[in-house]
């Protein structure tokens, strides 16, 4: 199976299982993407980590044999779902972090930027060459790199093509963190730093932060005040004050 679907614990692991093509997305691939992170929103899992087979690549990108000889409408229609597919990603009700081995470059880089997070090997190389083949990114790089990194930084490496080193990636923001071997167990533990707040809260907070990149600061804060409100009305805000008071740890339970 080029997608598979497993647990590390309290935490679902999509990996894509195509190593020999350096974990490139067909069209088939995509919807088998789609079809795990369906699952994975209907789950328990409290944060997905996306990761790639084999130690050179966490996903070069789109399958480029199969935008060749395209008609516009399949290609406008390709990059829709594409889209479609990440944005599934950005949307899930949990928290995922990107696990960067090797190379993540077009469509691999976009995938990375839908996750809440990305972590990244030292090995790591990052980048969106689309310019070089005359096309430009389609599954929404253009729109979440420059919300990630600025929009002068995020020109700077769609018109140039040009490769992201993972020191770099991490000095610019485009990962939020080196990891070392074994990549999947340090993306866990690095995963567990938020796991083990409660689920409402993590989400409310994920909604007033994604929110903000579309709306003035005055229409934000009025989202943010609606979304802590109702945080303030969960059993877990009452557990999380009461155990501050107490002096413990606190125990949420996901209500």
């Amino acid at each position: 199976m080029p997608v598979t679907l497993t647990r590390l614990d309290e935490l679902a692991v999509l990996t894509l299982d195509r190593p020999e093509a350096l974990n490139a997305l067909s069209f088939s691939i995509l919807g088998e993407i789609g079809r795990a992170l369906d699952e994975v929103a209907q789950g328990d899992a409290r944060a997905l980590l996306v990761t790639g087979a084999g130690p050179k690549s966490f996903c070069a990108g789109a399958d480029i044999k199969e935008l060749t000889g395209r008609s516009l409408d399949a290609q406008k229609k390709g990059a829709e779902f594409g889209q479609a597919v990440f944005a599934k990603l950005a949307a899930l009700p949990m928290p995922s972090v990107a696990v960067i081995n090797g190379f993540a470059f077009g469509g691999g880089l976009e995938m990375a930027l839908a996750c809440s997070f990305r972590v990244a090997g030292r090995n790591a190389k990052l980048g969106l060459p689309e310019i070089k083949l005359g096309l430009i990114p389609g599954y929404g790089g253009t729109q979440r790199l420059p919300r990630l990194i600025g929009e002068a930084r995020a020109l700077e490496m769609i018109l140039t093509g040009r490769t992201v080193g993972a020191e770099e990636a991490e000095r610019i923001g485009l990962v939020n963190r080196l990891i070392d071997e074994p990549l999947l167990d340090n993306a866990a533990a690095f995963a567990r730093e938020f796991t083990v707040y409660g689920k409402l809260a993590l989400s409310f907070a994920r909604s007033a932060v994604q929110r903000a990149g579309d709306l003035p600061i005055h229409e934000g804060l009025k989202v943010e005040a609606d979304l802590s409100t109702l945080a303030f009305q969960t059993a877990d805000a009452a557990e999380g004050m009461a155990a501050f008071a107490e002096k413990r740890k606190a125990s949420f339970q996901d209500r």
